[in-house]
């Protein structure tokens, strides 16, 4: 009876490696309302971002940026915890414990790490290699039933997934089997001028909104994005990438179907499009950026609630690490 009685337990986590881009708040960071029933930790991800050489100074910048987004889209951090990975050393703890469970043939399927080695050829680093089981300790740490991601990221919680059967099989039920949660109204945003791949921070800045982008420059960007010639607005993504791509955004931030957002604007010209597309998320971005300037102005409360927060998210981790070392015979005093 307890056990039905639980309240699931979602974890969510983004990387401070860069701007906040539409992409990561329509596929994430909008989702996070979506769980008023469960028990919610949002992890600033930062120890993953030393896959790349980062700027000390910048990280530290974007750290706390990233935490401030998070509260300023809505989250609260009495009712949520909201953290920094790096500031509850389990994490790092229970990935080297997952990595002897982790196969290298399992990691080298991964699609992240083929196209993040191809970009940064002069430093495929092991932490690229292994990054999976870093994000599959994340996660595991909590006891998560529920984690939201992009498409690209699913097959990280496949492997999560399987690591996790894995060492159940061998040991018992320590770890709960995690769910991968998609929202298939904005499934995947893609870039303004390559419309065929996705939406990156770590392209030209042309390419991508910015969560903190000025109304001017997001009128700007969006007046040039790529569209075709045909003239239709009509959502096809393999004959009409552009314009899909354009519907997709419109009808996340309007809660509809790219399909209702195309007939909404049937008979209109690309440009009505682009207009209907600026407004919609210059509505949806300007309270979030007028809370943001005002909580990275409180500077000591911001550095209070993350402390708080990595204090409870620390409490939860330990409590599944201890298991762990049990379980795999860690002597412990």
């Amino acid at each position: 009876m307890e056990q039905n009685e639980k309240r699931k337990v979602v974890f969510s986590g983004i990387q401070p490696s860069g701007n906040i881009t539409l992409g990561n708040y329509i596929g994430a960071l909008r989702n996070f309302s979506s769980f008023p029933d469960a028990d919610c930790l949002y992890c600033v991800v930062d120890l993953h971002t030393l896959t790349v050489r980062q700027n000390p100074a910048e990280l530290r910048k974007r750290t706390t940026s990233l935490a401030a987004l998070y509260v300023a889209c809505g989250l609260d951090p009495e009712e949520n915890i909201i953290y920094c990975q790096s500031h509850v050393p389990a994490h790092a703890e229970l990935a080297w414990i997952l990595n002897c469970f982790t196969y290298m043939g399992e990691l080298n399927r991964m699609t992240q790490f083929k196209d993040k080695s191809a970009k940064h050829a002069d430093n495929i680093n092991a932490g690229l290699f292994t990054y999976p089981v870093l994000m599959a300790s994340d996660i595991l740490l909590y006891q998560t039933d529920i984690v939201p991601v992009g498409v690209d990221q699913k097959q990280h919680v496949e492997i999560c997934r399987d690591i996790a059967q894995r060492f159940n099989g061998i040991y018992g039920d320590v770890f709960t089997i995690p769910e991968p949660y998609i929202r298939k109204a904005s499934a995947k945003i893609m870039s303004l001028t390559e419309p065929t791949r996705k939406m990156s921070k770590s392209d030209p800045e042309d390419t991508f909104i910015a969560l903190l982008d000025k109304p001017e420059d997001i009128r700007r960007k969006i007046k040039r994005a790529v569209t075709d010639s045909d003239g239709e607005i009509r959502y096809d993504p393999e004959n009409k990438p552009g314009v899909s791509n354009l519907l997709t955004i419109l009808a996340a931030l309007k809660n509809q179907t790219p399909e209702e957002a195309a007939a909404v604007l049937s008979g209109l010209g690309y440009g009505a499009l682009k207009e209907a597309v600026t407004d919609a998320v210059i509505t949806e971005f300007t309270p979030i950026q007028q809370r943001y300037n005002e909580i990275l102005a409180d500077k000591e409360g911001l550095n209070a609630m993350l402390r708080r927060n990595a204090e409870k998210a620390d409490y939860l981790a330990r409590k599944t690490l201890r298991k762990v070392y049990k379980k795999v015979g860690l002597f412990q005093l």
